[in-house]
């Protein structure tokens, strides 16, 4: 079963395509570019449709979705953890 997806090697978060997704839980993602398979724990609960990091984010360390900046993390961010208004922020202001 595929928990999240990614566009590409180079993204530091993917998107939660299950409901449901709870901390502690051994999740499998996709990467669309390539068709891999990736795995990770969850380290919080994951509403559908929310980011779950998928690598380590520096505060302040740019964050990647889709292949594309979406922000930049306000907290230090490890891999598992809800990506989300608390720990990330827009570049624009």
């Amino acid at each position: 079963m595929i928990h999240f997806l990614t566009h590409s090697t180079t993204d530091t978060v993917g998107v939660a395509v299950t409901e449901s997704v709870k901390r502690g839980q051994a999740l499998t993602g996709r990467v669309m570019d390539t068709g891999e398979t990736i795995t990770i724990v969850a380290l919080d609960d994951i509403p559908l449709g929310h980011k779950i990091a998928v690598a380590d984010i520096e505060e302040k360390g740019t964050v990647v979705k889709y292949g594309h900046d979406i922000g930049r993390a306000v907290a230090p961010i490890k891999k598992g953890q809800h990506v989300h208004v608390h720990n990330l922020r827009t570049k624009r202001w």
